[in-house]
């Protein structure tokens, strides 16, 4: 059995299309097709099944895309250990954030790493924390960088920063010339949040919950998909919203948007950089897990 077909076999069950797969490959389909009918005939079973225009693992699908992964991983780090007994650092790293920190801080860092080991190959995936989360307990990612803290016994976090909450509010707003504000006086307002699974709607109802008041209260007036569109809606007029510091920087710089803190000895969420429990990283993992930790206590003590 060679390991090219098992690649293939996971591309397809990662993009849940032959086509996809192909592209992705750098095949043409009806190769990834052969490919996947020799591992059936191998493996005496059906491995994918057809819903509508997407393909999902059979529960035999699924047994081998596990095991596949592994072998896939060991290959990866076989090569990866033999650069690094040589002195080099080298390999293809994927690894996956948050929308705040997968664009307001790991740029910089990538940077830094990779000018540091120019041969590595970094792959970053942005969503939010609870699709990164899934996708690292699937083996799709190798590290994950997670803005909430998820009660999971398969994890291992770490925390590495320490990320500032504001409200943020046009320059004409009622409040703009306040030095702080009082969260409970806030969530008057109405208020922009990113969608449900964001770590930041989720650090903002465990905020609440712990001062006794209920997120279902509050008066959302949107829920919009990314950083940058929150922004252009506070902008707008829509409504205003409590979101990490790091994100109105610039704005707040062109006085484009007003940064408020809180009062109650502010409103932080911690920043965890996670991977699986029991699970031993790769050289090149390994590298920048170490890497990462040593950057974000630079820009924590910049910060502060």
């Amino acid at each position: 059995m060679e390991i090219r077909r098992l690649e293939v076999f996971c591309k397809v069950v990662d993009l849940k299309s032959f086509t996809k797969a192909a592209e992705a490959s750098y095949l043409s389909q009806p190769t990834v097709s052969e490919h996947i009918r020799i591992l059936e005939e191998t493996f005496e079973g059906k491995l994918l099944e057809r819903h509508g225009r997407t393909v999902r693992p059979t529960a035999v699908g699924k047994v081998l895309y596990d095991y596949a992964r592994r072998i896939i991983q060991l290959k990866d780090d076989t090569f990866q250990a033999i650069e690094s007994f040589k002195g080099e650092v080298s390999g293809h790293l994927i690894i996956g954030s948050g929308n705040i920190p997968g664009t307001y801080m790991l740029p910089g860092i990538i940077a830094s790493f990779k000018s540091r080991y120019p041969a590595v190959k970094l792959t970053l995936k942005i969503s939010d924390s609870t699709d990164i989360l899934a996708k690292l307990m699937e083996n799709q990612l190798e590290l994950a960088i997670l803005g909430a803290d998820f009660p999971d016994n398969r994890l291992e976090l770490k925390q590495v920063f320490a990320d500032e909450f504001v409200m943020m509010v046009p320059p004409d707003h009622k409040w703009a010339k306040k030095k702080s504000i009082s969260l409970k006086d806030a969530i008057t307002e109405p208020l922009i949040l990113r969608e449900r699974g964001a770590g930041s709607r989720l650090t903002l109802a465990k905020k609440l919950e712990s001062l006794g008041l209920d997120f279902k209260t509050l008066n959302i007036v949107a829920e919009l998909g990314s950083v940058e569109a929150i922004k252009q809606g506070i902008k707008a007029g829509i409504g205003v919203s409590i979101m990490s510091s790091l994100v109105c920087r610039d704005e707040a710089c062109q006085k484009k948007l007003v940064c408020i803190p809180f009062e109650e000895g502010g409103f932080k969420r911690p920043i965890f950089l996670a991977k699986r429990k029991h699970h031993v990283l790769s050289p090149v993992a390994d590298e920048f897990y170490r890497h990462l930790q040593a950057e974000m206590e630079k820009l924590q003590n910049t910060k502060g």
